[in-house]
């Protein structure tokens, strides 16, 4: 017999020989592989290998697996109870870096991933050596990885749609249970890891894909996602790779006050926690701040904090935070801000007769409001009570019933809070009116017996009159001569009948002078209050109608009509008002002004920086800068068919309440607007208050009243 007639019976003797023993042929179910080529040398070389370690117990299978013969990527182990032997892909392959391209365009690090992926696919993998091949590498980029994901996720959505209580969930939360879905899925074992091997089972079926994948598969999640290198990924990578975000807020947390004292810089840092966290978005009053162009809110801060430069009254509120696009998860910070006291007494001094009643009175401004006690040349009053002497209106007045000689002396007045303290004294001087004492002799001087007055603006001249008695201190009739120009205060035409002087508007600056309107004459004469005179007169455009005091700039503001059908409004300031002389007039480039509003000032707020002007016409506010007298925005209302008719404005919160009209119509509207004048963003409407707005001195409280009602709103 020829020599290769032998080495062919061998091999067919080989070939049959493991049928003919019982022993199973791999197959493509079962997890094993019968797809794989390789050159005969190494078939072979396997084939030993697989037969030697199967029947050895040395390698702790069991000696029933000595009769299974299982492919490349494969191994023999007993399934369930019934303790038969199959093939089961490997669940793991030694380290090693023999770099080999698969007929499926994939890389692998060496043969034993090739022939475990194509056990676990159930496909046929053949390597080619191919140099392109090798040049390629893996064929899984991060634009395709990121396509996965998506993929991923809609066919996870489309298996198991998610469902979380009672409505649908947003988009995050819905988000969340897909990835949580989708690992509880790749977990086969349920050991809360998914390893290579339970990744290559996960085979996306061709009849699933809307789009090429570019080739990546779920086996790349590990490549890409393993952030910690263990070759196993856990639900919170995975969370991470889909941008999951775990977001967390303590219950303790979710309201938080804070207080600051004005003046002061404040920061407000949101206590929402997580890994990736979105960036932060801050709203006050619903409006998000993030994206205002904000003089006093700028710097948001690398972790997302609020930050305001300079706290005032007007900050005072609720801010939230909440990561975007999770508004569910919100925190709210309150904004408190403190004002130390700041006290005025009446008057500061006075001279009274034995038998009288006399009174001295204290008017405190802070936040929060300040309590008020009240010392007699050092002595706590509170302690010398009686029927003589009381105390009325919360602390603020102190009555004597009938004065003495020996309640003369210096009461001091004394405000406190939680954040300083602020006092003042009035003096009382007890005396027979007739001894011309130095008291008496200061009282006249200083003016205060002249500087609380009543002045009325009559048909005959300016009237001064006591508001204790009623009585006339003084009567500047209209012939009369103006100090500086030598004019009368009403010049009188030619005939025998007066002509009546017209008034139309007066403002008080700071206790020395005051400004009044005469539209007839289309000028404003300045009173001296000290000198009981009028002092001069400042030509302006016809028609003067209004007149308001900007005490923070010192300058008067005037609003012209022009003629009697106000087709001409214009508006002016009169600059440097306190000084009596030298003012100048300065004529605004504003058109169509109807009526125009300047924030009142007092004991706390000593400075207003902005004003507004409309037209009645119009459903808009233009907002001014006080000091440049520049227009700095227009303060749309369109939305709410609301032309302004009048403004109030608290400095509690800086808000500003608008009455409405009907948009080209002069009948009022149903209520009024609240406009936040931080963000100068319209809140809306004001519940169901009409009228005419109008704001306590110390900003607590808006009283609204309407012409066609008797009913008088009061807002807190």
């Amino acid at each position: 017999m020829k020599p290769g007639g032998l080495w062919l019976r061998l091999t067919l003797l080989g070939a049959s020989l493991p049928a003919a023993l019982g022993w199973t042929e791999p197959g493509t179910s079962g997890g094993r592989n019968v797809g794989v080529r390789e050159p005969q040398s190494e078939e072979s070389r396997s084939f030993e290998v697989t037969r030697r370690e199967g029947r050895s117990g040395h390698s702790g299978l069991p000696a029933a697996c000595g009769k299974t013969l299982c492919g490349r990527g494969s191994r023999c182990v007993l399934v369930g109870e019934t303790g038969r032997p199959a093939c089961r892909c490997l669940e793991a392959c030694p380290p090693s870096y023999l770099p080999v391209c698969g007929s499926d365009g994939r890389f692998y690090e060496n043969h034993c991933e090739l022939h475990r992926a194509a056990c676990l696919r159930g496909e046929e993998v053949v390597a080619v050596h191919s140099k392109d091949c090798f040049l390629q590498g893996d064929t899984c980029t991060v634009a395709g990885h990121a396509r996965l994901k998506s993929v991923l996720l809609a066919l996870q959505a489309r298996r198991r749609p998610p469902q979380e209580g009672h409505g649908r969930p947003d988009a995050p939360s819905q988000r969340r249970l897909l990835v949580e879905s989708l690992f509880k899925d790749l977990d086969a074992d349920g050991d809360g890891h998914v390893s290579g091997a339970e990744l290559a089972q996960h085979a996306l079926q061709r009849q699933d894909l809307d789009e090429d994948l570019r080739g990546c598969s779920p086996a790349d999640l590990l490549r890409f996602d393993d952030y910690n290198g263990d070759g196993a990924l856990t639900l919170r990578e995975l969370c991470t790779a889909f941008q999951v975000v775990q977001l967390s807020l303590a219950p303790e947390d979710r309201v938080s006050v804070t207080t600051v004292t004005v003046g002061l810089s404040v920061v407000l840092t949101c206590a929402i926690r997580g890994d990736l966290r979105p960036p932060i978005v801050w709203k006050r009053n619903g409006l998000t701040l993030n994206f205002m162009d904000l003089e006093d809110i700028n710097d948001f801060g690398e972790d997302g904090s609020l930050y305001i430069a300079k706290v005032t009254t007007v900050h005072t509120g609720n801010y939230t935070c909440h990561a975007a696009g999770r508004e569910e998860l919100l925190q709210t910070h309150v904004l408190q801000v403190n004002v130390p006291p700041v006290i005025r007494v009446y008057p500061e001094s006075q001279a009274q007769e034995p038998g009288v009643a006399a009174s001295l009175r204290c008017h405190a401004e802070g936040i929060p409001t300040p309590r008020i006690t009240w010392l007699k040349n050092g002595v706590d009053v509170s302690t010398l009570m009686s029927k003589q002497l009381s105390l009325l209106a919360n602390g603020s007045e102190l009555h004597i019933r009938s004065v003495r000689y020996e309640d003369t002396g210096a009461y001091t007045c004394i405000a406190r809070n939680e954040v300083g303290v602020d006092e003042d004294i009035s003096s009382l001087f007890v005396e027979d009116s007739a001894r011309k004492t130095l008291a008496n002799i200061l009282w006249r001087e200083e003016g205060l017996s002249v500087g609380n007055m009543f002045y009325v603006f009559a048909d005959d001249g300016i009237v001064a009159v006591h508001p204790e008695d009623c009585e006339i201190r003084r009567h500047l009739k209209p012939s009369e001569k103006i100090f500086m120009s030598f004019g009368d205060i009403c010049p009188q035409r030619g005939g025998d009948a007066a002509v009546p002087c017209q008034w139309a508007s007066a403002v008080n600056v700071r206790n020395r002078y005051i400004y009044v309107a005469q539209p007839a004459l289309s000028r404003v004469l300045v009173v001296d209050i000290q000198a009981q005179k009028v002092l001069q007169s400042i030509g302006v455009d016809p028609l003067p109608a209004k007149l308001s005091y900007d005490k923070s700039h010192d300058q008067v503001w005037v609003l012209s009509w022009g003629d009697m059908h106000k087709s001409q409004p214009s508006l002016q300031v009169i600059t440097e008002a306190s000084a009596g002389q030298g003012q100048h007039l300065i004529r605004t480039p504003f058109s169509g002004v109807d009526d125009f509003f300047i924030p009142p000032t007092n004991l706390i707020i000593n400075h207003v920086r902005f004003g507004f002007i409309f037209n009645t016409s119009a459903p808009a506010l233009h907002k001014l800068d006080l000091e440049t007298l520049a227009l700095l925005k227009t303060i749309d209302l369109r939305r709410h068919g609301c032309a302004p008719r009048a403004l109030a404005h608290t400095h509690r919160g800086g808000y500003v309440f608008v009455q409405c009209g009907r948009d080209g119509g002069s009948a009022p509207a149903a209520g009024q607007l609240l406009v936040d004048s931080v963000t100068d963003s319209v809140l809306g409407p004001n519940g169901d208050v009409a009228g005419t707005p109008h704001v306590s001195p110390d900003g607590r409280f808006v009283l609204s009243a309407a012409a066609d009602s008797a009913r008088l709103h009061v807002q807190e």
